[in-house]
């Protein structure tokens, strides 16, 4: 299950884990104007891991998804 909010700055996915045998806590996707963070409570600290994503990074995670080991480097259009 997930959710998507739009507010002022960002567009907010929050990823529900519901099928797995052991549950994860939930992971909160913020989608900025020049960036992404990814969010999750780790529940041994009682934290909140924050990662921040260049959206260069993230077009290179999508890519990467799809990809064989290997090392590669996307090419700018034009």
């Amino acid at each position: 299950m997930f959710t998507i909010e739009h507010d002022f700055d960002a567009t907010v996915v929050t990823l529900v884990d519901e099928d797995a045998a052991f549950l994860q806590e939930d992971v909160t996707v913020s989608a900025f104007e020049d960036c992404i963070t990814v969010q999750q409570l780790d529940p041994r600290t009682d934290q909140v891991v924050k990662i921040t994503l260049s959206l260069s990074q993230l077009r290179d995670l999508e890519a990467a998804l799809d990809l064989p080991e290997g090392v590669y480097r996307l090419r700018k259009d034009g």
